[in-house]
């Protein structure tokens, strides 16, 4: 989009120093923030994990934990995994990816790249709740 890292950091409300971490993947950019970028420049998220090379178009959210949480949950049991089984592949605890699952916290976008490698045709999009723009 030839637009400036300073741009950028402006634009999403960080300083420089945080947006040039994140792009020189120094720094992981938390979920909130990657969603904030997906939904104010329309890119999806799936292009943006490099788990597609077309940006398709998707609604903006908002974060809404209990629904990730629910298709955390949903994808996992798809799969017939245990929670511990998840845990363990994402180097994580059994209560910690629990509390992923319920809602009570935010996965960690560190976990989703993770996921990445666990599930099969995994959307990001989907995952987080967002719907594909019908043209």
């Amino acid at each position: 989009m030839d637009l400036s890292q300073r741009y950028m950091a402006k634009e999403l409300d960080v300083h420089y120093t945080t947006f040039n971490g994140w792009e020189t993947e120094r720094d992981i950019i938390p979920l909130e923030r990657l969603i904030s970028y997906a939904n104010r420049f329309e890119f999806s998220l799936d292009y943006l994990f490099g788990i597609s090379i077309k940006n398709e178009k998707y609604e903006s959210i908002h974060i809404n934990q209990q629904l990730i949480g629910q298709n955390l949950k949903s994808l996992r049991k798809k799969y017939n995994y245990t929670q511990q089984e998840i845990a363990n592949k994402l180097n994580t605890t059994q209560s910690t990816y629990s509390a992923y699952e319920s809602g009570k916290n935010l996965i960690p976008t560190i976990y989703l790249y993770g996921l990445i490698n666990i599930y099969e045709n995994l959307s990001i999009d989907e995952l987080l709740g967002r719907k594909k723009v019908k043209k």
